[in-house]
């Protein structure tokens, strides 16, 4: 069985649509008046990006602590180079660089209340 999508709420939806196609890579398939959104990656995962004003309550709801979304790159170099092109965006709340984190390398940020993860695979084989 596959994940096939997650549905993410926030409050500024075309901010999400822009990182997550210019930032990390998705493409866009469905633009719902910047009420709602539909993201595809190179490995079919759907992601949905869901208005704060599609829902009966006014407010974005919190995330639970600790709740996040990772995405695995091949290597540290490949890490790095995300982190610099991020660190641009304006709305992302970097708050430290990569570095070791359990067991692999990587960094977080937040947008908006969302957890993001960047990190190498740590279950890779490695090749030497």
């Amino acid at each position: 069985m596959n994940l096939n999508h997650i549905n993410l709420v926030v409050k500024e939806v075309d901010q999400a649509v822009h990182l997550f196609t210019h930032g990390l890579g998705f493409s866009l398939i469905v633009n719902r008046s910047s009420k709602m959104a539909v993201l595809e990656n190179d490995h079919n995962f759907a992601l949905v990006i869901w208005g704060q004003v599609l829902n009966k309550k006014e407010e974005v709801p919190e995330y639970p602590e600790n709740f996040h979304i990772g995405f695995y790159q091949p290597d540290e170099e490949a890490v790095w180079e995300l982190y610099n092109k991020l660190k641009e965006e304006e709305s992302l709340k970097l708050e430290a660089g990569p570095s070791k984190i359990r067991n692999t390398f990587g960094f977080y940020f937040y947008f908006e209340q969302l957890m993001i993860e960047i990190s190498v695979d740590p279950f890779q084989e490695k090749t030497a």
